[in-house]
């Protein structure tokens, strides 16, 4: 293979020297494009693992809340305090972890986050009270929280720009994965009151995995950029892309980044003026992908399709369609948001999924049992509307966060959106079945299709379109007062 041409002729002014050379002797290895393209979807993979405790810890409370209320006769407060402690935790746990992954890394951050889960998980399991339990979910969620926040960050920092979209996505892929994993886990254990303790310890098996795998991935080549750690970087970056010119251009953009907020840039981080178009966008789509309603559908169907004069067995079914399409969907989205673009998707799908709350509201309006038609359109329309607002929110929620705030902030920016998600999703928890009481069936699913529709306008105006743009790129473009206008 021939050797880089003059090297100091193509690189920028701010490169560091040793970045240089550790480019320069990667140049006898010769391009393994193939290789490197797998490496990158093993390393993402192995990572959304965090996804799947994610999903597997949200669902398994449904099950297990039975048999803990039996166990400790806990009062409606009590099971209101064990199934919020995951949520509590995670809103701080987001937050927390931001700056621990800036500090030491975002692999090591991931590592102590599948060993909290590990502990909370057996915590849990072996929990002698309800005090301990409620402690034990409080860490649980802690970990969960700060997995949402560094694994969409790492996938992101790995990721060619190109893959980008359904590398980070996958970690929604899997945490659908993981709902429908605690739906059948909760199901095969239900025989007997104690089971709720295996329910919970189960969930140490994917953490040791994913404690396991982190100890053979890679640091984030932008983290030891930031830090640094040159030469690692770039035979780290190597290994993940595989060409020369590739790594060369992605090393000159990221230094180039680096080094106009080392000259002053980034100073006040979050405070920071020309971050803030970032921040609308990222905590915005945040909120509304919980507050447009599909945990509403993922965990109160069954007790509102009741309600509503559905038998409890039709209801417990339709739930399972809803966790299977919502899976099925979010794969969809994953294969096509880096072919169609993050925007777009949600622009095409949120009036849709809008559209089908407002039928599924129309089939409540009448009282009477849901037979024939109405029967068949309620189905459709329940289903119409995960398959929408999954294939689009709930795909794009992490991927936006993760990509659109510049390396000095990203990782506690990310902690923010991530809170943002459990702060709006606590917040839906709550009032959800009040609303049904005051608004009733029909207009509590009418207002959650408003809220889709406000949805749209939001994206509308404040969310640019970064599909094939690398994460250098969108910060240049936030720099220079263009966000909106150059990456649409």
């Amino acid at each position: 293979m021939t050797s880089i041409p003059d090297i100091q002729d193509i690189s920028c002014n701010q490169v560091h020297q040793h970045a240089l050379a550790a480019l320069a002797g990667m140049v006898h290895r010769g391009d393994q494009t193939v290789s490197a393209r797998r490496y990158v979807s093993i390393a993402a993979t192995v990572a959304a693992v965090g996804g799947l405790l994610f999903g597997y810890d949200t669902g398994i409370i449904a099950s297990a809340l039975i048999f803990v209320t039996q166990t400790f006769s806990l009062s409606t407060a009590g099971q209101e305090w064990v199934a919020a402690a995951l949520n509590i935790g995670a809103i701080f746990g987001a937050l927390l972890s931001g700056p621990v992954s800036d500090r030491w890394g975002r692999r090591p951050a991931i590592m102590v986050a599948a060993g909290i889960f590990i502990i909370a998980s057996l915590g849990c399991g072996l929990a002698p009270d309800v005090g301990t339990l409620i402690v034990a979910r409080l860490w649980l969620g802690a970990a969960i929280g700060a997995t949402t926040q560094i694994v969409p960050v790492y996938v992101a920092e790995l990721a060619p720009a190109s893959r980008r979209g359904g590398l980070v996505s996958l970690f929604q892929l899997v945490f659908s994965l993981g709902l429908l994993l605690a739906f059948f886990v909760g199901y095969e254990l239900s025989g007997s009151a104690e089971s709720w303790r295996a329910m919970f310890m189960l969930g140490a098996v994917p953490a040791i995995l994913l404690g396991l795998g982190m100890i053979f991935l890679p640091e984030s080549p932008r983290w030891l950029l930031h830090h640094d750690h040159e030469q690692r970087a770039v035979s780290i970056l190597y290994k993940l892309r595989g060409h020369r010119d590739i790594v060369r251009q992605e090393l000159d953009d990221v230094l180039q980044a680096d080094a106009g907020e080392a000259a002053g840039a980034g100073g006040a981080g979050l405070r920071t003026r020309w971050v803030r178009p970032a921040l609308i966008a990222a905590l915005g789509v945040a909120a509304f992908s919980q507050l447009s309603g599909p945990n509403v559908i993922v965990y109160y169907a069954p007790i509102i399709l009741s309600q509503a004069g559905l038998g409890h067995s039709a209801a417990l079914l339709t739930s399972v369609s809803v966790g299977v399409t919502s899976t099925i969907t979010t794969a969809m989205g994953i294969a096509l948001i880096d072919r169609v673009g993050r925007r777009r998707m949600m622009l095409w799908m949120l009036p849709v999924a809008a559209l089908s709350l407002f039928v599924l509201g129309a089939v409540f309006l009448s009282s009477a049992p849901l037979v024939g038609v109405r029967l068949y359109l309620m189905v459709l329309s329940l289903l119409g509307y995960i398959f929408f607002n999954f294939g689009s929110l709930s795909v794009a929620v992490w991927l936006i966060a993760a990509e659109v705030f510049p390396l000095f902030i990203r990782s506690k920016a990310m902690g923010l959106a991530s809170a943002t998600v459990w702060v709006s999703d606590t917040l839906v928890s709550l009032v959800t079945l009040s609303l049904v009481e005051a608004l009733g069936t029909t207009g509590t699913f009418w207002l959650f299709g408003v809220i889709n529709l406000a949805a749209f306008a939001f994206v509308w105006k404040y969310v640019p379109e970064t599909a094939g743009t690398t994460l250098e790129e969108i910060e240049t473009a936030l720099k220079r007062g263009n966000f909106y206008r150059t990456i649409r």
